[in-house]
């Protein structure tokens, strides 16, 4: 029998263990910590996800503040809004919504964010800090990864680990976050390229997929009583639902769960948790100014 890791429940408790932090730092007269979003265009996901930040930040107490643009917003104007962020004493931590419209150089607006204010993780600098082990704030989705792996009490060290996916965002830092002394795993990071890859899969005791490709690990190659998570969040059409879509995994959920000693779902897995991470580098990055 299957274990669904719920990243929904982890979420809340870890929300909750903010939310006592910032009533401490209340209750001795100290800042409470402030996460600024700043959100271009009109993308249906991430109009989505910003509101859930917004709500999570009332949750645990913290400030807010919300920036929109247009999607035609010229790139100079939404580097001047982020300098302006950089100097604002009062915020501590923020991020830049992705994607970007395609005019918007994402590389450029990630460098251009202090990185002692860097909420995502995203800045080289902190990418760097974390490679070598050093404390910084981490990629917000391989943070919720990690939480919830050590949460759940899942054994990492000399397990076979496939990383579906080697973006900056996920796939590169949770392979090497998997890698590194504590979690002990032996990791493989796959991609387009890669030959054999459902054999790759099937010898592996974890795998993280994060790939977008709906429905793409098959149960076939799925080793017994190994541990799935599911990154993945597609929107694909559901007639007949409010919304007119739905979201898929890169997991066929129901035929591999059944196969799974843990597996996430989708929704309810890792996207809580990835919001969950950002308030977790906000409070760090507010800390650390003190």
């Amino acid at each position: 029998m299957y274990t669904i890791i719920d990243g929904r429940k982890t979420a809340a408790e870890i929300r909750k263990e903010i939310a006592g932090e910032v009533l401490k730092l209340k209750n001795e007269g100290k800042k409470i910590p402030h996460l600024a979003a700043i959100l271009v265009g009109d993308d249906p996901s991430s109009q989505t996800y910003v509101a859930n930040k917004v709500k999570d930040c009332e949750e645990v107490g913290f400030h807010s503040t919300l920036i929109r643009y247009e999607k035609d917003t010229p790139e100079a104007v939404l580097l001047e809004k982020i300098a302006d962020l950089n100097n604002d004493s009062d915020i501590d931590g923020f991020i830049v919504q992705l994607p970007l419209p395609a005019h918007i150089s994402e590389n450029k607006v990630i460098e251009s964010i202090d990185p002692s204010k860097d909420a995502d993780g995203f800045h080289p600098v902190n990418l760097g800090r974390m490679v070598i082990g050093l404390p910084g704030f981490i990629p917000a989705t391989p943070f919720g990864i990690i939480e919830l792996i050590r949460r759940y009490q899942i054994e990492t060290s000399g397990k076979k680990c496939v990383v579906l996916g080697r973006s900056n965002i996920v796939g590169r830092p949770v392979s090497i976050l998997l890698s590194q002394k504590g979690m002990d795993a032996t990791v493989t990071v796959a991609h387009s390229r890669t030959k054999n890859l459902p054999d790759i899969i099937k010898e592996s005791d974890i795998v993280i997929a994060a790939l977008g490709s709906p429905g793409f690990v098959k149960a076939g190659m799925v080793k017994e009583g190994a541990v799935i998570i599911d990154v993945g969040t597609t929107r694909i059409p559901a007639p007949g639902t409010k919304s007119g879509f739905r979201l898929s995994g890169d997991v066929d959920f129901e035929n591999v769960a059944p196969r799974c000693s843990f597996i996430t779902p989708v929704p309810g897995g890792v996207g809580p948790m990835t919001r969950v991470s950002l308030l977790r580098n906000t409070l760090l990055a507010a800390k650390m100014k003190r």
